[in-house]
């Protein structure tokens, strides 16, 4: 087999940070037997075969000796250099003692996580409600367009002028547009879910042929799209995309288990706003869109298994 020393070196230092992290008076210790000490600290061995196994996917005792010997090096040199950074007072200075305490509550959530939902497998009942109701709001159509992309709306007016007088869009984009696809005629591919949608429903509007007469505003600035052609999109079939929708089902369940938590928790807010907030973004989401199913093109190829 194959080590690479860096990476083994740097979940090593992982696994040291997130140690040095916890609170010494709530961790529980652990009690296996040592396999190193580094200035009388003791490396056990539960943490030794856990991250063999995470570094190389066996067990100590399926390794040679030399591999075995290296990945505890990993550990023993991940300890020393953690107990320098906690002697220079590196893990409560700077961002440092963010990180280690946004790792260790990522760590935890996971965990809980995965306990939680251990002995909650959602029913084929479940997975296919789910399935079904995916399925219900996905885009019934995807479209071929090409867009030219400039800063500023009174500009991108102007061009819808030139463009209603006559001039070739793909020429107007070629010499006016500030995206990459300018270079291709501003063609764009083939759009589907997870564009923005102001780009999507003017689409929706459009014949082949036809480009927006009125600008589009996104986060990227101002479009005039054109609609090249348009075509049904055909859902995955369910056995191709269970796995995924078996994903999508236990976060809401754990989502859900995260509500009651915060329902029946005492929690006081402190933060105060800022003097002079900036206004947000005119196309930032309110929150995270939910995961979807993604749907293949009718007569195209289905995308792949997630």
């Amino acid at each position: 087999m194959t080590l690479t020393p860096p990476r083994l070196l740097l979940l090593a230092v992982i696994l040291g940070a997130l140690a040095a992290c916890q609170p010494k008076s709530s961790a529980p210790a652990d009690t296996s037997p040592a396999v190193a000490t580094v200035n009388g600290v003791p490396i056990a061995r539960d943490l030794y075969e856990y991250y063999v196994k995470s570094a190389t996917g066996k067990a100590s005792a399926e390794l040679p000796p030399d591999v075995r010997d290296k990945l505890l090096d990993n550990l023993v040199r991940a300890e020393l250099v953690s107990q320098e950074a906690v002697k220079q007072g590196i893990d409560k200075s700077g961002d440092t003692a963010s990180i280690l305490e946004l790792s260790r509550l990522n760590v935890l959530e996971q965990a809980l996580s995965d306990r939680y939902l251990k002995d909650k497998k959602p029913t084929d009942a479940e997975l296919h409600a789910e399935y079904e109701s995916d399925m219900a709001q996905a885009p019934k159509m995807e479209y071929r367009a090409a867009h030219i992309l400039v800063a500023t709306e009174p500009f991108a007016e102007k061009l819808v002028q030139r463009l209603d007088r006559g001039e070739k869009f793909e020429d107007l984009a070629k010499a006016e547009s500030m995206d990459p696809s300018k270079s291709n005629g501003g063609e764009i591919g083939w759009l589907r879910a997870g564009m923005p949608p102001q780009m999507m429903n003017a689409l929706a509007g459009l014949k082949p042929g036809e480009y927006t007469k009125t600008p589009v505003q996104t986060s990227y600035g101002w479009h005039i799209l054109k609609l090249e052609e348009s075509r049904a999109v055909s859902p995955p079939p369910y056995d191709q995309v269970k796995q995924r929708v078996e994903q999508i089902v236990e976060t809401k369940r754990f989502r859900s288990y995260m509500d009651e938590l915060m329902r029946t928790a005492k929690v006081t807010k402190t933060l105060e706003p800022p003097a002079a907030a900036l206004p947000a973004p005119a196309l930032a989401p309110a929150t995270a869109p939910a995961p979807t199913i993604p749907a293949a093109p009718a007569g195209g190829t289905p995308p792949a298994k997630p």
